[in-house]
């Protein structure tokens, strides 16, 4: 590797670092954001209405995509993403400048969704530039490894985000972190993006697009020859479908999902599931550059098929794992003590409040609503219609007329077994690791290689808005709202397992798609205008 090459490959991931760092605070302090922003709802419900926040990031990435990708393949590489992380940037330090609900009332979580806006849109236009820049730096037979740097800097970025949020919230106290402190990572950003401004000014352009322009045949219309063709459509649909989708549960699984679940779900303390997920990611990143050295060698398919594979076959057991050695008091409760809830289902309404003024007055919404917010899993019976609803637990049984219901729940729950939250003495710390590791390490295994896939298979002309789009449906659309998803499902079912279901199908899918209709693309020549 070239000095020149190394400096490319360290500018472009630097930077790309600090702003997948800029996005992944907001996810890191989910909760905060809840509180403050988000003050006019219960707190479970204020929660998911800062994931679907954070998820409205993801849902315009694909506009980012199509907006700056058609400028990457007309203006160049270099130029877009310097554009794209201005943007990124200064959408952040305005997040940790806002007031909350408090001061502003509804306008607080409307501008915070604004500003979420403005980092999907940036974002959108971001990651393609970085990965195509690389990739048309690097020599043949050298794409995975190279571009493999690229696929380092999201878990980089969300390592960088806990280990500062860690050290503030050690030197501030939980008090002072939790009333003012959150702010300063969102205000430290501005570091970040001066930094990162400063670094890229130095790149020169990527030599095929300049080549390109000098012969004068870039793209006048990127976007209708990348998308109104059938023949470049069908491959972003492809591309989407057998790659990007399953890609992005399984990253976003393997890396939001865990840290929800082991907060939100078996009420590990927030610290010691941040520490827990530093040392997964310290464990498994160094995989991103195994697979994309080892996708140089047998090729891109294979290897994200078996991470495909392994994630379906292994999200059920992996997750019951967590629990069992990082909760071992939930488990054996939801063992010795089941839930069951018996009512009409007339009388039972979809556990989710999708604009926070929903009101579940019924005794089985009552029920159910008090279960989920203590993580409790239960089964559902049906009754004959007009019967009240009633819950076990365990030998208990609670019925409609019970006084004071939600409080005799909470009771007969704690006399049962069910922990408030995780006892740090009962967490199998290393076990919990491991399993945490692999999860990271199936995220390496289908994101490690597909930068470098998906260069590969748009020609360079519309290569910056062909690749852009599929990618970013996949990760905003198919990944970014998983964890409401995710919870969401949970919620209705009552299940704290049956979410999984969601990247479990989109991941089977992918490899369903890929094995039978993606090609393998390890051996082309990109230098095709």
């Amino acid at each position: 590797m070239t000095a020149e090459e190394r400096k490319v490959i360290f500018a472009s991931s630097l930077g790309t670092v600090f702003e997948w760092y800029d996005f992944y605070i907001y996810g890191t302090l989910g909760v905060f954001l809840a509180k403050y922003f988000f003050a006019n709802v219960p707190p479970n419900v204020g929660f998911i209405f800062a994931l679907l926040a954070f998820a409205a990031g993801f849902a315009v990435r694909p506009f980012g995509a199509l907006i700056f990708g058609r400028l990457g393949d007309m203006i160049g590489r270099k130029y877009t993403f310097l554009v794209t992380m201005t943007l990124m940037g200064v959408g952040t330090f305005f997040i940790g400048l806002l007031p909350g609900y408090a001061t502003l009332g509804i306008m607080a979580p409307v501008l915070l969704i604004a500003f979420r806006l403005i980092q999907g849109l940036a974002l959108g236009g971001e990651y393609g530039g970085a990965a195509i820049y690389v990739a048309e730096h690097a020599p043949p037979g050298k794409r995975g490894y190279y571009t493999s740097w690229i696929q380092t800097t999201a878990t980089l970025g969300l390592f960088m985000a806990l280990l500062l949020i860690l050290g503030i919230r050690t030197v501030m106290g939980e008090q002072a972190f939790g009333d003012w402190g959150w702010r300063l990572p969102f205000l430290l950003s501005a570091i970040l993006l001066i930094v990162s401004i400063w670094i890229r000014l130095s790149l020169n352009e990527s030599p095929l697009f300049q080549k390109m322009k000098e012969e004068g045949k870039a793209s006048k219309r990127p976007l209708s020859e990348a998308f109104g063709q059938w023949s470049n459509a069908k491959i972003a649909i492809l591309a989407l479908l057998g790659a990007t989708a399953g890609e992005a549960v399984v990253w976003y699984g393997g890396q939001f999902y865990s840290l929800f679940f082991l907060t939100q779900t078996i009420k590990v303390p927030a610290v010691t599931a941040q520490i827990m997920i530093v040392i997964a990611l310290a464990i498994g990143t160094p995989c991103f550059i195994f697979f994309g050295w080892l996708s140089d060698k047998i090729g891109r398919k294979p290897i994200m098929l078996a991470g495909f594979a392994l994630a379906v076959i292994t999200y059920f057991p992996l997750f019951q794992g967590i629990t069992h050695f990082a909760n071992p008091k939930l488990e054996a409760a939801l063992a010795a003590s089941p839930v069951t809830v018996t009512a009409d289902p007339k009388q039972c309404s979809f556990q989710f409040k999708a604009t926070g003024t929903e009101t579940f007055t019924t005794a089985c919404d009552i029920i159910k609503s008090t279960l989920v917010n203590l993580s409790v899993n239960y089964a559902n019976v049906a009754a004959p219609a007009g019967t009240r609803a009633s819950v076990k637990i365990g030998d208990t049984e609670l019925t409609a007329d019970t006084p004071n219901l939600p409080a005799a729940i909470t009771a007969a729950i704690k006399a049962h077994g069910y922990p408030a939250s995780a006892d740090p003495n009962d967490i199998n710390y290393p076990m919990t690791v491991l399993l945490l590791a692999i999860l990271v390490v199936y995220v390496t295994m289908v994101y490690g290689p597909i930068a470098a896939w998906l260069v590969e298979l748009f020609p360079t002309r519309i290569r910056y808005s062909g690749l852009s789009l599929p990618y970013h449906i996949g990760n905003g659309w198919f990944g970014g709202f998983l964890p409401a998803t995710v919870f969401a499902i949970v919620a209705a079912t009552g299940n704290i397992y049956s979410g999984l279901w969601y990247p479990i199908a989109v991941a089977a899918m992918s490899f369903v798609v890929a094995l039978i209709f993606l090609p393998e693309t390890k051996d082309r020549d990109i230098t095709q205008m």
